[in-house]
């Protein structure tokens, strides 16, 4: 069974931590990614690197996957992602105020705007609700 938790920052030490997943926002809409090699959609993230922090492989995925220039990154939380054994991951939020060119060597074949979560997303029962975690942490007293 697979089960998906949420921590406040700086509650599970960087170096557990193996991937950065960055929800990301575009004129008031939801990017998601698509990859060359799937027919889903997902959110941008990927595995942190040697020699990186959690934020600066936040920024490079959300660069390298949507093609975002210009963007105020958050930190929002750690997750968890518990099959056989419990992975940690940070989730952001990112305000994207402009987009560039995707990288030429890019796997991602495209990316879409999307007024909510898009029906076939990759991994939809962990995505879902890293998306609905930025909802309630970040929009819960805004009204959207």
């Amino acid at each position: 069974m697979l089960e998906v938790k949420f921590y406040e920052l700086n509650t599970i030490e960087d170096f557990l931590l193996k991937f950065a997943v960055i929800v990301s926002n575009y004129n008031g809409k939801w990017i998601y990614c698509k990859q060359r090699e799937r027919n889903t959609w997902e959110i941008a993230g990927g595995h942190i690197e040697a020699g990186e922090t959690p934020m600066e492989a936040a920024e490079r995925e959300l660069r390298e996957e949507t093609g975002a220039a210009e963007f105020v990154l958050e930190p929002v939380c750690i997750y968890s992602v518990k099959r056989d054994i419990e992975s940690y991951g940070l989730l952001c939020y990112a305000t994207i105020k402009k987009l560039g060119k995707l990288p030429a060597d890019s796997e991602i074949e495209k990316i879409c705007c999307f007024d909510n979560e898009p029906e076939n997303l990759t991994y939809s029962d962990i995505q879902s609700k890293l998306f609905d975690q930025v909802l309630r942490t970040k929009f819960k007293n805004k009204g959207q």
